[in-house]
C-alpha cells in the first residue's frame, strides 16, 4: 500500500473540529499532517500526531503537504483556495464553495493551470436518507415525480454571536444549508428551468437570513427547498410524490450528531438510521403503506474518493463543475429574493 497523502486542515472551528478532522483521521489513505489554527494547546491535546501552525504561508510553502482542506469562515474560502492552488496543492473546500459563481469559476481555471484536484465538500451526498431517496427514484418506485420537498429545520430561537449568523458575506442559512439542499437536488434532477426564492430574518435580533423557501421549476416537476431556525419539529426531512406513490421521511441523517458526540467514523452503528421512511400508494381506492428501510450513510466515502482521485485511481467525487452549478443557484436565489420575482436559470 502506498504512503498516505499529507493533509493540512485550515480552520478548526465547528466544521474543522467536528466534521473534517475525524473524517480525515478515519481515511487510511490520508494523514492529518498539519492543522492551521490559533488553538495550539488544545490541538496538541486533541491531535498529538499532527503539527499545529498559525501561519498559512508556512503550510503552502511546505513540499510535504499534498492536500489542503479549507474549513475556515465562508468569506475566506476563495482567497485561501486560490493561494493553495497557486502553491501547487490539491484543494478541498467546505461548502459554500465560494461566495460567488465567478470566484468558483476562477478557482476551476486555476486548478486546471496548476494541474491540481479541486473538490467541494458536499458530504450530504452520503446521507442515509438521501441515498434512500436516490435509490427509490432510480428504481422508479414512485413513478414520475411531480413534487419533491426537501428541508432542514431547526429550533434555535436565540441569535448567536458568530460569523455564520452575521450580516457579512456568506452569513445566514442560505449560504449554510442552501448548498446542501441545492447540491442534492441537482444530483437528482439536474438544472431547473426557473427559481423563485423567499428569504427572511424572523428571529428577534437576526441580521442574516434565518428562513428560506425556494421553489425550482422543472417543467411539470416542482421542487421545494426550505430551512428555518424556528421550527421545533413535526415536519418531514423529505416528502416525494409521484404518479405511483409517495415517500415521506422524518429525522436527519445521524452522522453529524454522532460526530458531535465524539463517536469515531466507522464505529458500530455508524451511518445507520432506524427512523425509516414510509412509502404510500393507492390501490382500488384505498391507501396502503410500507416501511422503506433507510440505507446506511457514510461520509468517509468522500475522502476515500478524494485520495483515489489525487492518485489517478478514480474520479473527483465533487468536481468544480458541480460546485459552480450550486453557486450559480445561490446567486440566483439571492437575486430572486431581492426582486420577489421568479428568475430563469
Amino acid at each position: 500500500m502506498s504512503m498516505p497523502l499529507n493533509v493540512a486542515l485550515i480552520g478548526y472551528g465547528y466544521a474543522g473540529r467536528t466534521i473534517h478532522a475525524p473524517l480525515l483521521h478515519a481515511c487510511p489513505q490520508l494523514c492529518l499532517h498539519t492543522i492551521v489554527s490559533s488553538k495550539g494547546e488544545q490541538l496538541l491535546h486533541e491531535h498529538p500526531g499532527s503539527r499545529v501552525l498559525s501561519d498559512v504561508a508556512l503550510v503552502l510553502a511546505d513540499p510535504d503537504i499534498d492536500l489542503v482542506v479549507i474549513a475556515s469562515p465562508n468569506d475566506s474560502h476563495f482567497p485561501l483556495a486560490a493561494a493553495a492552488l497557486a502553491a501547487g496543492k490539491h484543494v478541498v473546500v467546505d461548502k459554500p464553495f465560494t461566495l460567488t459563481a465567478a470566484e468558483a469559476q476562477e478557482l476551476q481555471v486555476m486548478a486546471g493551470v496548476h494541474r491540481c484536484l479541486l473538490s467541494a465538500f458536499h458530504n450530504r451526498r452520503w446521507d442515509a436518507d438521501f441515498l434512500t431517496v436516490r435509490q427509490l427514484l432510480q428504481e422508479g418506485t414512485l413513478g414520475d415525480i411531480a413534487l419533491f420537498e426537501s428541508r432542514f429545520e431547526r429550533y434555535r430561537p436565540q441569535v448567536q454571536a458568530r460569523w455564520r449568523e452575521s450580516a457579512g458575506g456568506g452569513g445566514g442559512l442560505w449560504f449554510d444549508l442552501g448548498p446542501h439542499l441545492l447540491d442534492q437536488t441537482l444530483q437528482l434532477f439536474g438544472r431547473p428551468r426557473t427559481i423563485h426564492a423567499d428569504f427572511a430574518a424572523q428571529r428577534c435580533g437576526a441580521v442574516a437570513t434565518d428562513y428560506f423557501h425556494v421553489q425550482l421549476h422543472y417543467g411539470r416537476l416542482r421542487v421545494r427547498l426550505s430551512a428555518s431556525s424556528l421550527i421545533s419539529g413535526g415536519v418531514p426531512r423529505f416528502a416525494v410524490h409521484g404518479t405511483l406513490g409517495s415517500y415521506v421521511k422524518y429525522g436527519l441523517d445521524t452522522q453529524e450528531a454522532a460526530l458531535k458526540r465524539g463517536e469515531a467514523p466507522g464505529c458500530t452503528g455508524w451511518g445507520e438510521d432506524t427512523l425509516h421512511g414510509l412509502h404510500y400508494w393507492q390501490q382500488d381506492g384505498e391507501e396502503h403503506g410500507d416501511v422503506v428501510p433507510t440505507l446506511n450513510g457514510d461520509y468517509r466515502h468522500y475522502y476515500s474518493a478524494v485520495a483515489a482521485a489525487i492518485r489517478g485511481e478514480g474520479a473527483n467525487p465533487v468536481p468544480a463543475d458541480d460546485a459552480i452549478a450550486v453557486m450559480q443557484l445561490i446567486e440566483l436565489g439571492l437575486d430572486s429574493a431581492r426582486s420577489g420575482c421568479e428568475l430563469p436559470v
